[in-house]
C-alpha cells in the first residue's frame, strides 16, 4: 500500500476518534510508566498536555473510574476515553477579511496585513487574526489558540500557518520547537551594512523594561539565532534578509537593534528617526510617515503536517515597504 493510502486512513481514524468515545487497552510493555504518558505514546494524534486535561476532567475512565495522571500502569488496562470536540475560549468569529495564500483539509496559510494583532489579549479582545479566522472556518473553535501555532507581531505582515486539525496542531508545534520550518523575513534597517552575518545572543525580559525583551547574559534567556544577509545598500538604510533559527518573541527587531542596525520606525528598539546627514525633505517626510516597524515574514517552508510534503511559500512586500525602497533608492544613493 502507498503513502498516500495510510496518510487517507490515519486522517479517517483521527475523525472518528474526535466524534466518538474510544476504548483502549493498555499493552504489558508499558507496565510501569504513568498512565498518561502510556495513553500519549497509544494516541499519538494528541498532545500529552491535551489527555493530561481529558484525565483530569474525567474524560478517561478506567473500569468506570477516574484516575490520576502519575497513576502507574499495571498492564491490560481498559481506558474509556470521551472525546469529543469542545471550544477551547471565549473568542468570537468576525466578519474580517484575511488574504489565503493556501488551504487544504488540514493547514491554512495566511497573508498578515499590518496592524492585525494575532489574538485576542489585553486590549485587543477583539478584531484580531483569531476572531478572522473563526469566522473563515468555525471548525477552529475546537483547536487550541484557533488553530495558531506561532505569531507575528501587530506591525509585522507576512506568512502565518494555522492548523485545522489537532494532530496537524501538534506535528506544527514539534517542528516549530525543532526548529525544521524555515522563516525568511525582508526588513529595512538603518546604516549601510558591509556583509552579511549571524547574530547568536540568547533573548530575555529586558531587566529595565518588563515589556521590552533584550539580548541577556548566558543562562539568563533563552537562545536566539537570526542569520542575515545583505539585499540592497543604500547610503544610510540596508535592505536585508533575516532567517530565523529560532523563534523567540521580537527576535529580529531585538537582534538587529543589537548590532547597532535597528529596523525602520521600530518605535521599542529603533528610538527616534534617524536622518541622514544632508538628507532632503522627501526622505526625511518619507520616514517621518513611515509608522510602522520595516519588517515582513515573505517566505514560509515546512513539512506538510499530513502528507509529510515540504512546501513553501512566498508573499510579496506590501506596497508601504515597496515605497520605502524607490525613496531610499533615488533619495538614499550608496
Amino acid at each position: 500500500m502507498n503513502k498516500k493510502y495510510f496518510v487517507k486512513i490515519e486522517k479517517l481514524l483521527s475523525k472518528i476518534i474526535r466524534m466518538n468515545q474510544l476504548n483502549i487497552i493498555i499493552p504489558d510493555r508499558l507496565i510501569g510508566q504513568r498512565i498518561d504518558s502510556a495513553i500519549a505514546q497509544l494516541l499519538p494524534d494528541y498532545s500529552r498536555s491535551k489527555i493530561t486535561t481529558w484525565v483530569r476532567s474525567g474524560g478517561a475512565l478506567i473500569n468506570g473510574k477516574s484516575f490520576k495522571p502519575k497513576e502507574k500502569v499495571l498492564g491490560g488496562e481498559i481506558v474509556v476515553l470521551s472525546i469529543k470536540a469542545e471550544k477551547t475560549n471565549d473568542w468570537q468569529p468576525e466578519d474580517i477579511p484575511i488574504d489565503v495564500v493556501y488551504e487544504d483539509t488540514d493547514i491554512i496559510v495566511v497573508n498578515k496585513p499590518v496592524g492585525l494583532v494575532t489574538h485576542p489579549g489585553a486590549g485587543n479582545w477583539t478584531g484580531t487574526l483569531a476572531n478572522a479566522l473563526l469566522y473563515y472556518d468555525p471548525d477552529l473553535a475546537n483547536l487550541d489558540r484557533a488553530g495558531i501555532v506561532h505569531r507575528l507581531d501587530k506591525n509585522t505582515s507576512g506568512l502565518m500557518v494555522v492548523a485545522r486539525s489537532e494532530l496537524a496542531q501538534k506535528n506544527l508545534v514539534e517542528q516549530l520547537q525543532t526548529h525544521t520550518v524555515s522563516r525568511e523575513y525582508s526588513a529595512i534597517v538603518y546604516g549601510h551594512m558591509i556583509s552579511g552575518g549571524t547574530v547568536d545572543a540568547p533573548i530575555g525580559r529586558d531587566p529595565k523594561d518588563r515589556i521590552r525583551q533584550a539580548v541577556v547574559e548566558e543562562g539568563e534567556g533563552k537562545d536566539a539565532v537570526t542569520h542575515y544577509r545583505v539585499i540592497d545598500r543604500f547610503g544610510h538604510h540596508t535592505h536585508v534578509k533575516c532567517i530565523l533559527e529560532t523563534g523567540r518573541t521580537h527576535q529580529i527587531r531585538v537582534h538587529m537593534s543589537h548590532i547597532d542596525h535597528p529596523l525602520v520606525a521600530d518605535p521599542m528598539y529603533g528610538g527616534k528617526i534617524r536622518f541622514p546627514k544632508k538628507a532632503d525633505d522627501v526622505l526625511k517626510e518619507t520616514l517621518k510617515g513611515f509608522n510602522r516597524q520595516a519588517l515582513h515574514a515573505k517566505k514560509l517552508t515546512l513539512t506538510h503536517p499530513i502528507s509529510g510534503e515540504t512546501m513553501s511559500w512566498k508573499a510579496p512586500l506590501p506596497q508601504d515597504l515597496q515605497d520605502l525602497l524607490k525613496v531610499l533608492e533615488e533619495f538614499d544613493p550608496v
